[in-house]
């Protein structure tokens, strides 16, 4: 059974009285373990999916699944605690607190969760050595390059052992070599330890890496490719 499921899928905006039709009848099924990229150009649709997906957003009309569960049945506290225990996400923007250390950053979420400081500082650091980092768990993020806060950004994802990890446009900030690593990374990551990867990405070295590819284009799937 897939993990996510999304059906009849519509999203519409209403801004000062003008109506905007963002997504409209998406269909759409991921497995667990799939390494797919979410692709279009600006104004498809691509970070309304994923947010939809992410229970961060409620769509107009039809239904999204994640493994049991309709998201759209959800509301509040239900759907905040869904999303904490089963949901990881990585921002374009890393949305790390600057006050915090990498350690830190990482250990919030599961502070949240009610794990114990003694398991949650274990897993952290884990965590932090898993991403390359290990020596920076001391470090602030004004001390951290983009690539490294990305990289704490996907630790912190992971702390909540989600069942799949939503990353909007994640190499958007990076140059090569740090795309390149944290790619890396996250491919790791999907192969050795079955984490699902779901990208919405305009970005062709994201593209090239994903094993299936689903194009929007004005708020419908054109295509939808496995390579």
């Amino acid at each position: 059974m897939a993990i996510i499921e999304v059906v009849s899928l519509d999203k519409i905006y209403n801004d000062s009285a003008v109506e905007v039709t963002a997504l409209k009848n998406i269909n759409l099924s991921i497995s667990s373990g799939e390494f797919t990229a979410i692709v279009g150009p600006s104004g498809s649709g691509k970070t309304t999916l994923l947010n939809l997906i992410g229970g961060l957003d409620y769509p107009t009309s039809g239904k999204i699944r994640v493994g049991d569960v309709w998201l759209n049945e959800l509301k509040g506290f239900r759907l905040i605690d869904f999303r904490l225990h089963n949901i990881g996400f990585v921002f374009q923007s890393y949305n790390l607190i600057p006050v915090l250390t990498a350690l830190e950053n990482v250990e919030l979420i599961m502070q949240l969760q009610g794990v114990s400081a003694k398991e949650r500082r274990k897993r952290a650091t884990e965590l932090l050595h898993r991403v390359g980092l290990g020596d920076r768990c001391d470090s602030r993020p004004s001390k951290l390059s983009g690539g490294q806060q990305q990289r704490v950004a996907v630790a912190r994802a992971l702390a909540s052992k989600p069942k799949y990890i939503l990353a909007d446009e994640p190499t958007a900030n990076l140059d090569g070599k740090s795309t390149e690593t944290l790619l890396n990374v996250m491919e790791e990551l999907n192969r050795d330890e079955g984490v699902t990867f779901i990208f919405s990405t305009h970005d062709q070295r994201v593209i090239n890496r994903a094993r299936r590819v689903v194009l929007l284009e004005d708020g419908y799937i054109n295509s939808d490719t496995f390579n």
